[in-house]
């Protein structure tokens, strides 16, 4: 009987299944990569670029930093005053001028390559931004490799790329990611410094390396966020000459000649902006914007102590999936030279951020480095968390992409009564990448349960940043008000704005733009030609009474409905304009 069936038996397969290993690709790219530093630094240029260009060049406005900080560098260009920092006829003095010139140098030079229409294209304005981003992710690289193989370090580079905080941060025309930027290459090169110190290399004659590295990029921080950077490393400072009882490598950071390269770069623009507002500048960014954000919230961003714990999970994802099972290991090796560095880099910060009063999201950003280096050295070691309940935490690589993915698309329906299905391909792909990370994970696969997560973040961008949030103009009223005046048949279109004032408006619209109320609104509109009023429901009827009792005729235009993310209401802004009196 065995040979009266030919082979394969019967329910037997015709050839052996080799079984699929989901994110196989990703570790033989992870292999070429951790080569060479060509290689890793290719690389991680390479997934900068993927995850931070969706929705880079088409998402509009943000409001409200975004388009406050675009808006004052707009203004620069227009006046070509590169000291003061204005928004419209008020100084805006809550930052120091770094982030403005780099703004201002972007778009200076599109213009002079001829790019039309430069100073109102928002992008421009956040190529800082995503080159603080990008250099960021090399800079977290460079410091890794202090403390983990090539290998680790690139996987360090890639969490930082991957981790929602720095995605939002990459697209918006704003200060933290160029912070970021500096603060790693400060610690980075600290690290270093001390590492060498904590490992009895003594060199007769230190290069200046690590110390030009170090001043330079302090200056830089002083110059985008005033002295910010310095309480970073100085409370790293001091917790490692508490455990150490011992400061004495700081010398080896040439602190007296790094000290006045630091104040040759900072005090030009200090002394300029001194001079020309006397003592504003720091009544209102030490005193007004610092120090109130300390004891009181500033612009209802009050929140208790451990809100950071919990944005934690969200805004590092993917990494955040793998911090609580590293938890453990990092607290038994806390006396290394190592884990010792980056958790005083960490720890102090950390517990500043949850006392202060005033809470953002992006405050900790520059603390995030660290943190991937920690768990990437877990990882490495393969000491990461069996505990059972610590691992279901690894479920948070499926169940993230699952919420924002699902929410994203339902938002969009909701606001556009559309399905966006070009959405749904992306969202897909994020959910099943979190699945795979999620079903593969143990101690041998965390590697690659990582890369999986890393993976499903790319899709969840192209979802949301990509796809769903250019879709969503009833959120970016300014666009489409800006789009109505310039269409009309007349040069040089002034508005009035009663109702909606957001900054967006003002960047969009122009500098000039006069943001009143509704009455003033027809007070304005009565004073010439080719001038508009843009009035909120909530001011047309004294918009109304005004101009009759002025005699004002006016024409209705446009009616825009939109959303007000800002004050999180809906709006409806009406274009009048005028037709003369009677």
């Amino acid at each position: 009987m065995a040979d009266i069936y030919p082979r394969p038996r019967f329910g037997a397969p015709r050839e052996p299944v080799v079984p699929k290993n989901p994110g196989s690709g990703l570790v033989r790219v992870l292999d070429f990569a951790a080569a060479s530093h060509a290689r890793a630094v290719s690389l991680l240029v390479l997934c900068g670029l993927l995850f931070f260009l969706p929705g880079f060049f088409n998402i509009p406005p943000v409001d409200r930093d975004e388009a406050r900080f675009a808006q004052a560098t707009k203004q620069m260009v227009e006046a070509k005053d590169f000291v003061d920092i204005r928004f419209q006829d008020e100084v805006r003095y809550k930052k120091p001028v770094g982030i403005y010139w780099l703004q201002a140098a972007a778009v200076e030079t599109a213009s002079a390559l001829g790019l039309p229409r430069a100073q109102v294209r928002i992008w421009l304005y956040r190529v800082p931004s995503l080159a603080g981003a990008i250099g960021a992710v090399l800079l977290t690289y460079w410091a890794a490799l202090g403390f983990v193989t090539r290998r680790g370090a690139i996987l360090a580079g890639a969490i930082m790329c991957s981790s929602i905080l720095l995605g939002v941060e990459a697209r918006l025309a704003k200060t933290d990611a160029m912070l970021l930027l500096t603060t790693t290459a400060v610690m980075g090169a600290m690290a270093r410094v001390y590492l060498q110190w904590q490992r009895g290399d003594n060199v007769a004659h230190p290069p200046w390396t690590l110390p030009a590295i170090f001043w330079t990029a302090i200056a830089g921080g002083i110059l985008l966020k005033g002295p910010l950077i310095l309480m970073f490393v100085g409370l790293t400072v001091v917790t490692l000459a508490i455990l150490d009882r011992s400061a004495g490598w700081l010398w080896r950071l040439r602190p007296v000649w790094g000290l006045m390269w630091t104040l040759v770069l900072v005090l030009p623009w200090f002394v300029a902006i001194f001079l020309k507002s006397g003592e504003s500048f720091f009544a209102n960014s030490l005193g007004n914007d610092m120090l109130n954000k300390i004891a009181s919230p500033m612009e209802s961003h009050g929140a208790p102590p451990g809100l950071y714990f919990v944005l934690f999970w969200v805004t590092f994802w993917p990494g955040s999936a793998l911090a609580g099972m590293a938890t453990p290991a990092v607290w038994r090796a806390r006396r290394e030279p190592g884990a010792q560095f980056l958790l005083a880099w960490v720890l102090p910060s950390w517990v500043i951020f949850e006392l202060v009063i005033t809470k953002l999201p992006h405050y900790v950003l520059p603390l995030y480095p660290a943190i991937a280096i920690l768990i990437v050295g877990a990882l490495e070691r393969r000491v990461l968390s069996h505990t059972p309940w610590i691992v279901r935490g690894s479920a948070w690589w499926f169940a993230m992409p699952f919420i924002a993915s699902i929410g994203a698309v339902i938002g969009a329906i909701v606001l556009l009564r559309q399905p966006e299905f070009l959405a749904w391909p992306f969202a897909a792909g994020a959910m099943i990448l979190g699945l795979f990370a999620w079903w593969m994970y143990d101690d041998h696969r965390a590697e690659r349960s990582l890369l999986n997560g890393i993976g499903a973040s790319w899709f969840l961008a192209m979802c949301i940043y990509g796809v769903v949030m250019p879709s969503l103009a009833p959120l970016f009223p300014s666009v489409q008000i800006a789009r109505a005046l310039r269409s009309v048949e007349c040069v040089g279109p002034t508005a009035a704005a009663a109702g909606f004032q957001e900054p967006s408006l003002v960047f969009m619209v122009g500098t000039s733009t006069l943001l009143t109320n509704g009455s003033g609104a027809a007070d304005f509109l009565l004073q010439g030609s080719c001038r508009f009023a843009l009035i909120e429901a909530r001011e047309e009827r004294a918009f109304a009474q005004r101009a009759e009792s002025i005699g004002l005729h006016y024409a209705v235009g446009d009616r825009i409905e939109g959303y007000n993310i800002s004050q999180g209401r809906a709006i409806s802004v009406a274009v009048f304009r005028s037709e003369g009196t009677e």
